[in-house]
């Protein structure tokens, strides 16, 4: 069975970037996108449309592939979403990229050279966005936000054996 794939509407953007730091193909929506062609981007790419929006979720021509979460916060829309996909926030965390969802590669020594000397002297590795061009390294944030993907873990496994 393939992992599955998702698009976020707009509402859920910060939902989609965390997907994106497990390691999930996850585009997100546009400001202003058009609920018709959210539906038909869902379709046309084998997405799960993840909204908040009643109305888009029973839009016609979803094909079942509408999902409604009714959580506000973050913590409970990811365990609201691992409820329903058995998502593991531990996947591959951190093999995308954050911006454009793009699968980094590593880093070659040239593009190294880009990174702060202090952060190279802890760590010499780094992976490269071929879309953004950028160069990214594991700093202190990346520490941050695997806490905040191993407590999305946490909190799907204690939800699990209730």
């Amino acid at each position: 069975m393939s992992e599955p794939r998702f698009l976020c509407d707009e509402m859920l953007q910060r939902l989609g970037r965390w997907l994106r730091a497990a390691g999930f193909d996850t585009a997100i929506a546009t400001s202003g996108s058009d609920d018709r062609a959210l539906v038909e981007q869902a379709r046309d790419e084998c997405r799960w449309l993840i909204t908040r929006d009643r109305h888009l979720a029973r839009f016609r021509n979803g094909d079942g592939r509408v999902v409604l979460l009714v959580a506000n916060e973050t913590t409970e829309l990811a365990a609201e979403l691992s409820a329903r996909f058995a998502i593991d926030w531990l996947h591959r965390p951190f093999s995308r990229c954050l911006n454009c969802n793009t699968p980094l590669r590593p880093a070659t020594p040239a593009q190294l050279e880009c990174v702060p000397a202090e952060a190279r002297a802890i760590e010499n590795q780094g992976w490269y966005c071929p879309t953004c061009d950028k160069v990214l390294w594991r700093g202190s944030h990346v520490r941050r936000m695997r806490h905040t993907l191993e407590n999305f873990a946490r909190d799907t496994w204690e939800m699990a054996s209730e």
